[in-house]
This record gives structure tokens, C-alpha cells and sequence, in this order.
């Protein structure tokens, strides 16, 4: 039996972050996300079809051809016209039974397992605003409809996007219409299938969504909370660490700096002195952590700089980014109401009380700067010494 991982779509929700990049190549606790799936994937297939498309070389580079033992054949989606039709580019490939995932979100080996007990099934997962979600209508724990995104559900299971199939679903997908968003959606084929046979509907616990930017903190955290730490680098006299924090090799930790766990610290890293690592803390390889700096429950890069007396909260910091001395996000209202941030020219409520900023790779504040909460910054942008970010640099 052998997989396919649908990762050729270009996120627009999730910008700055992936503007140059594929989201399945965002890191989450210092791992890409599509490895999280190759891991889950690890010993239940012999080889994973990854269908490839928007900035395609990326991903080619990352994984190569092999994968802890399991062949990766690369399949391309030359036009990104959705998840149908991504999927026809794996049909020469796939084996009469296939596994079919989501490349961009995060899920678990034990609720793959509990698909593959069936000869097809769907993934579904309760929801508490289903209309925020492609819906799963279910009889007797078989398929019997699916709607996208209703106003008034019918059902509370989301589709998370995992599957189980057999190539019966290619003449289903080659009979779609385009879908009102312009794409041959996968799940309208699946629905149709399911009137000749019967598709299970497995309700599943481990699938960690990254729909915006500020679902990387969410998933951050997630993985973080079983993280158990190792410590690799040099840690200099007088620095306090407490609970589970890895740091990792030729890592330096400057004297007074107090790190409190759940954190992970990449290689070849400098941190300190005095600064404060506090809980839910990601920090990247090559990256500089200068004095008095503090960090909290936030996802940095790799190659980042983050000068003296800075302060990052609830922020997701792209690669190569630049934090002048000084740069403080904002990162609560004084409300104390959730933090909204607009994406695509609409206003989202992120539903988080705290959520400070998303910088792109490659950006630089100013000495000084001050990041409202919930204000992005785009790749390559840059700010002024002293500015105020009240809206998104783009």
C-alpha cells in the first residue's frame, strides 16, 4: 500500500509566512510539517506520492527521494485546480488501495491506523462552528453527503482530510464540475463515491489544523506539551533552566539567562546573557538571542537576530528576520477581548486573548519599533526607528 501527500497548493491565509514557501514546509517546534506526517506515515506504507506544484524545488531539496526507509515519488500539479485534481496527478502511481492526506496540516499515526482498519474511509472530527468547515454527513457511520462550509449544518464533523481510497475514485473525480471557488474538490468525488460503496466515516483525535498564521502558535504548543528535552550545547555558569528544554548542539547559553520549559533551541545558536526564554518557545537553528531579551510562547526561525531588550510574545518569526534593539510586539488589548488580525481584506478573530505579531522571512525592524497586536509584516519590509505598526506592512 503506498500514500499520497497533497501538498502543491499555494496558502494565501497563512501569508507572510508563505509567501516564498509551500506550508508544508513551515516549521512547527522546529520541524517541517510534512515531515510530521512522514513520521506518522512511517511503517504503515512502502512509499508516499507527494504532489508537488507551488515552489515545488523547495520541498524536492528538503526531502530527496527516501524517507526513513519509504521511497517518495514526486508527482506534479502543473495548474493548482484543488484537491481532485491534484489527485489525478498521483493516479499512475497510487496502488489499487491508497492512504491520501493533507501535506499542510498535522496528524497521528494512530489515527491513520484507525482508517486503514477500513477498505475506505473519510477522517471527520467534531466541531463546535461547523460552518466554518467542509461537513461530513454520516448514517451509521457511512458517508451519506457532504456539505462545504454550510450556514446551517447538518452534522458537527468536520473534514480534517485524511482518506482511505481505491482507484474506483478517478472516474468520480474526472466527472466533477468546477466547485463555486473555481476547483474539483476531492471531497465532492468522495461523495459521489459513496454512492456505489460504503466509505466509513472514522471520527479522529490527533489532527492539528494550520489554516492562519496564528495556527502555528496553536500547533507550537500542541507539540510542545510532550516535548521531552535534551541538552547538547554548552550552557554557561549562572543559567537557570527548569522543566523540559532542549538545546541543541554548538548552542551556546551566555550566564544569567533563565529558560523555562517547554522550549527547544536549534543548533548553532547564541543566547544571552540575561535573556528570558519563557514557555512555549521554539527558537530555530542559527539564531542570536541578544542581552535582555524576552520570548514568550513564540515560534522564531532559522537565521533569526534578535537584538538587546527586545521583547516577542505570542509571535511567529519568519527566517532571516531581523529585530533591531528595542522591538516590543503588543501582544494583548486592553480589553482584554480576543485579538483580531485581517487576512485577504477581512477581519479574523483569532480567538486567542494574546497573539502579538507574524513577521515574513528576510524583515528587519527599526531600533524602537512597536508592533500592535494581531499586525503582520511581509517578506523583505522593513520599518523605520521608533515606528508604530498599527495595520499590515505589506
Amino acid at each position: 500500500m503506498n500514500a499520497v501527500i497533497l501538498a502543491a497548493g499555494k496558502s494565501t491565509r497563512t501569508y507572510p509566512l508563505t509567501v516564498n514557501k509551500p506550508k508544508s514546509l513551515l516549521k512547527v517546534a522546529n520541524k517541517h510539517v510534512i515531515k510530521y506526517n512522514l513520521d506518522a506515515l512511517k511503517g504503515l506504507v512502502k512509499e508516499v506520492i507527494i504532489v508537488v506544484g507551488f515552489c515545488k524545488d523547495m520541498i524536492k531539496a528538503e526531502l530527496g527521494n527516501e524517507y526513513e526507509g519509504m521511497k517518495i515519488i514526486y508527482a506534479e500539479q502543473e495548474e493548482q485546480l484543488g484537491t481532485g485534481h491534484a489527485l489525478l496527478a498521483a493516479e499512475p502511481f497510487v496502488d489499487e488501495r491508497f492512504f491520501v492526506m493533507m501535506g499542510d496540516d498535522i496528524y497521528s499515526k494512530e489515527d491513520i491506523r484507525k482508517l486503514l482498519m477500513h477498505r475506505c474511509a473519510v477522517s471527520a472530527k467534531k466541531v463546535s462552528d461547523p460552518s466554518s468547515f467542509g461537513i461530513w454527513i454520516v448514517e451509521n457511520g457511512l458517508v451519506r453527503g457532504y456539505e462545504e462550509k454550510p450556514e446551517n449544518p447538518r452534522s458537527d464533523l468536520a473534514n480534517p482530510g485524511l482518506y482511505v481510497l481505491t482507484r474506483d475514485i478517478f472516474p468520480h473525480i474526472r466527472s466533477l464540475q468546477k466547485s463555486p471557488r473555481g476547483e474539483y474538490e476531492l471531497n465532492e468525488a468522495v461523495n459521489n463515491l459513496a454512492k456505489d460503496i460504503d466509505i466509513h466515516c472514522v471520527e479522529i483525535e490527533g489532527w492539528i489544523p494550520i489554516g492562519y498564521p496564528w495556527d502555528v502558535l496553536d500547533a507550537n504548543e500542541k507539540i510542545l506539551e510532550s516535548h521531552k528535552g535534551i541538552v547538547k550545547g554548552l550552557i554557561e555558569e549562572g543559567v537557570v533552566i527548569k522543566g523540559e528544554v532542549s538545546i541543541g548542539m554548538n548552542t551556546l547559553v551566555k550566564s544569567g539567562s533563565y529558560i523555562e520549559g517547554p522550549v527547544i533551541i536549534g543548533d548553532n545558536c547564541v543566547i544571552g546573557p540575561n535573556c528570558h526564554i519563557r514557555p512555549k518557545t521554539s527558537i530555530g537553528n542559527d539564531c542570536h538571542i541578544e542581552f535582555g531579551v524576552q520570548i514568550k510562547n513564540s515560534v522564531i526561525g532559522d537565521g533569526v537576530n534578535i537584538k538587546h531588550l527586545s521583547y516577542i510574545g505570542d509571535s511567529v518569526i519568519g527566517d532571516n528576520v531581523n529585530i533591531a534593539c528595542g522591538t516590543i510586539t503588543a501582544n494583548l488589548r486592553h480589553d482584554g477581548n480576543s485579538v483580531s488580525s485581517f487576512v485577504k481584506g477581512q477581519k479574523i478573530d483569532t480567538k486567542r486573548r494574546k497573539f502579538g505579531t507574524v513577521i515574513g522571512e528576510g524583515a528587519k525592524t527599526g531600533i524602537g519599533t512597536l508592533i500592535y497586536p494581531g499586525r503582520k509584516i511581509w517578506p523583505g519590509k522593513t520599518t523605520l526607528p521608533g515606528e508604530v505598526v498599527k495595520d499590515d506592512i505589506m
